[in-house]
């Protein structure tokens, strides 16, 4: 066998064999961003009733750090601060969830369009035009599905990002106040640095 055709049947097999987890990882993402959008906008309606969940809840730990190190300030604070990194970290942990699909979303999309157009054409070149004509309602129907998860979790990430910068500079601001209570005001600013970490992170 010469090597181009044996490179072209290796590289043919290859997409064949990728074609059920591509197939099956557009059918996750179709039903992956409606579950997230449902997330989405319970987290909107809370807000718009003035609950903030992760800020009431980071509220919370800075009393009971304050109440337990009250009287050891320079601990207060590392502790303070090690807490707010904490919470950036879990938030940027969540917006990662959904800026996955945005960029896996239309490769998964595109690789659903190809693979079956190969198949296609195999099929074609059979004379077998039933399933050339389903490897093409495969390829265009993978092609909506990627595509359209990677708009709708762009626009979901876009409120999303919104929100917890929204609640990161409300908790930097929080731990502010509480060093400045048992102490010295930092020399560092916790929101510029709260700010930089979120778009660090984008």
């Amino acid at each position: 066998m010469e090597l181009i055709p044996f490179i072209e049947h290796l590289l043919y097999q290859v997409s064949t064999a990728l074609y059920l987890p591509v197939i099956g990882g557009c059918a996750l993402l179709v039903c992956y961003v409606p579950l997230q959008l449902g997330m989405g906008l319970f987290d909107a309606w809370q807000r718009q009733r003035g609950r903030h969940p992760e800020l009431e809840t980071f509220l919370l730990r800075l009393a009971d750090l304050q109440r337990h190190y009250r009287h050891q300030p320079r601990r207060l604070a590392l502790e303070v601060e090690r807490q707010l990194q904490a919470e950036e970290l879990e938030l940027s942990r969540r917006l990662d969830r959904i800026r996955f699909v945005i960029k896996v979303g239309p490769a998964l999309g595109l690789m659903g369009t190809l693979i079956p157009m190969g198949i296609s054409l195999a099929a074609l070149a059979e004379g077998n035009i039933p399933k050339m004509a389903g490897s093409m309602v495969t390829a265009f129907t993978a092609t909506v599905a990627g595509l359209g998860a990677g708009v709708l979790a762009y626009l979901l990430a876009l409120s999303r990002e919104r929100w917890v910068r929204a609640d990161v500079r409300e908790m930097a601001h929080a731990a502010e106040l509480v060093l400045v209570e048992a102490g010295p005001v930092p020399a560092h600013h916790l929101q510029e640095e709260a700010d930089d970490a979120v778009t660090a992170a984008a």
